[in-house]
């Protein structure tokens, strides 16, 4: 996806951050599941993730709970 390289080339993440990123996501959406749902499970991973939790099955966990705002 071009976002992905985006996100590589502009020093955000690098390549097995990203990798990391997807393979949480990719577990974590249903089948059936919105847009605006997809949106807001990514925008937990990726908080907890700069957060500083890269361990797969603890960011897995720690995004099945919404954000604190």
């Amino acid at each position: 996806m071009p976002i992905r390289r985006k996100a590589v080339d502009a020093g955000i993440v690098d390549s097995a951050e990203l990798a990391l990123l997807g393979r949480v996501f990719d577990q974590m959406k249903t089948p059936n599941q919105s847009a605006e749902s997809q949106s807001r499970l990514a925008a937990r991973i990726i908080a907890n993730f700069m957060a500083g939790v890269v361990d797969e099955a603890e960011l897995i966990a720690l995004s099945r709970q919404p954000l604190d705002r």
